[in-house]
């Protein structure tokens, strides 16, 4: 499971944050729920948390079956 949340996250979502000089780390994936921490321009950004919601949660929930939510630790 862990490893299929690293490929999205690798394939699909860093190029995006990227974009933005932006990037996340992996934390980790504990009964449905998806850790993750954003380094770069993504740190401290207002729009973060709808990027992790709208973008990031939504996309993982799409593409890899057993994720409920996505959560940013600091």
């Amino acid at each position: 499971m862990e490893e299929k949340i690293k490929k999205v996250l690798e394939k699909e979502i860093k190029p995006m944050l990227k974009m933005h000089l932006g990037s996340l780390d992996f934390i980790g994936f504990e009964r449905g729920v998806v850790s993750v921490r954003f380094q770069g321009t993504c740190k401290g950004c207002p729009l973060s948390n709808l990027t992790l919601k709208a973008g990031i949660e939504t996309i993982l929930k799409e593409k890899v079956a057993g994720v409920e939510r996505v959560e940013a630790v600091v």
